[in-house]
């Protein structure tokens, strides 16, 4: 009888520990595809592909999860100049297999909770653990990446530019599932522009109940930029199609 619980408690601790590996190697896995969307986003036709290995775990482009819109300040005040839905990349976890407690988060990269980072060198995407159950889609433990916005501002003979570098992600064309991968491709770039621009506000929104701001713990719904004279909005957008389960 000893032998039976003894046995069972080890089944049950390596469990545990085989989970909470790939749970950790599932941080690395995801900063990794969050610095890929960046290589990808703005070329089109480039393609980068990540490969993991899970025995709990898996991979989900969850669709249209954020909503970015973008007000201006010109002649108009507050006039609403653009707006796009993007979706998130998570590493899922059955919270039956690996917990770390309702409600956790956990910043992994960067180290600011804002959608609005200032730099050439900036991210375009954060990546964090959070555990928020139960949702519409399950109860899980996951890795996310987020796409953000990047912003640089510049002068260029005696012209302010304000730069705003947006990736967007959507469903790609594959429908194999055969493989741990993740596959990025840049399938679209566009900029638009708006110019004597005065004031620029930016504010995120959730069309998902679940994935609401409790999820994703921006420091703020609202970023406003404040500008020091006449300038130039450029929005650059790059579309990315996500597959997952495709050849490497």
């Amino acid at each position: 009888m000893l032998v039976t619980v003894v046995l069972v408690f080890a089944n049950n601790f390596l469990s545990i520990r085989m989970a909470e590996s790939d749970f950790n190697a599932a941080k690395q896995f995801m900063q990794t595809v969050g610095l890929q969307v960046d290589d990808v986003a703005w070329i089109i036709g480039r393609t980068e592909t990540a490969r993991y290995s899970s025995r709990y775990g898996q991979v989900v482009l969850q669709q249209l999860a954020l909503n970015y819109t973008v007000y201006v300040n010109t002649t108009t005040p507050n006039e609403k100049f653009f707006t796009v839905k993007t979706g998130i990349i998570c590493f899922n976890m059955p919270t039956s297999q690996y917990s770390v407690g309702n409600n956790y988060f956990e910043l992994i990269y960067p180290s600011s909770n804002s959608f609005l980072l200032t730099g050439a060198s900036a991210p375009v995407a954060r990546v964090f653990t959070v555990e928020k159950i139960p949702t519409f889609d399950g109860s899980y433990v996951r890795v996310v990446a987020v796409p953000i916005i990047r912003m640089v501002n510049l002068t260029i003979d005696q012209t302010n530019y304000v730069r705003l570098y947006l990736p967007v992600l959507s469903k790609g064309d594959a429908t194999s599932k055969n493989y741990p991968t993740v596959t990025l491709t840049g399938e679209s770039f566009h900029i638009q522009r708006k110019e004597n621009v005065t004031g620029i506000k930016v504010v995120v929104s959730f069309p998902f109940v679940d994935f609401n701001n409790s999820f994703f713990n921006f420091v703020r719904e609202v970023e406003l930029i404040r500008l020091s004279g006449r300038s130039v909005l450029d929005i650059n957008v790059g579309g990315v199609e996500v597959d997952l389960g495709v050849h490497p």
